[in-house]
């Protein structure tokens, strides 16, 4: 059952934004509590909040693509998840630059390793998309050589083709900064 789409251009579609938007802010509170929790000892207690938060991250999936927020069709898919690994990887810097930041503002050792831990997270998040993309990737794919390169300032998604076809209120599809942010590549 395809779901995608079905709400975008209806009455609904601003409210199931709005969920989508909830739910994922939802996901990332029960895993902050889970963290909360554990420094507690409850660990069992941390357990569930994982699971509250992995069920709130897919209802704001679910939502997401109701409103037709990711891609459908198999093409649009594939340049998705290359735009993501290339993010990914280009994550490992940019974490690492703020964990720099983070200890020039005197911020705990430990806070500061944890968001190391997280570069290197981003830089495997990285090598998985791109080894997915080796493995089940069309290998005829189009030349998208003489195509424009549009990166997101905020993240370093690479949108492929003529960002101005897209409409006004598009969004990245991973941060969900506004179409305002990409930068031509030069």
């Amino acid at each position: 059952m395809s779901v995608f789409g079905q709400t975008k251009g209806t009455e609904l579609e601003k409210q199931i934004a709005q969920l989508a938007q909830g739910e994922a802010v939802g996901g990332a509170m029960y895993y902050a509590l889970a963290k909360v929790a554990e420094q507690f000892g409850l660990n069992d207690v941390a357990k569930e909040f994982i699971e509250l938060g992995n069920q709130e991250t897919n209802h704001g999936a679910f939502y997401a693509m109701l409103n037709g927020r990711y891609p459908s069709d198999e093409k649009t898919f594939w340049q998705m998840v290359k735009g993501l690994s290339k993010a990914e990887y280009k994550g490992e810097n940019n974490v690492n630059q703020l964990a720099d930041k983070l200890a020039e503002i005197g911020v705990s050792k430990e806070a500061v390793e944890q968001v190391r831990e997280f570069a290197i997270q981003e830089k495997h998040h990285g090598e998985v998309t791109k080894a997915i993309i080796d493995k089940y990737a069309p290998k005829k794919d189009e030349d998208n050589s003489n195509k424009p390169v549009y990166v997101c300032s905020v993240c370093g998604f690479e949108y492929v083709g003529d960002l101005d076809k897209e409409p006004e209120d598009y969004i990245c599809p991973i941060c969900g900064c506004k179409k305002g942010v990409f930068k031509l590549q030069g």
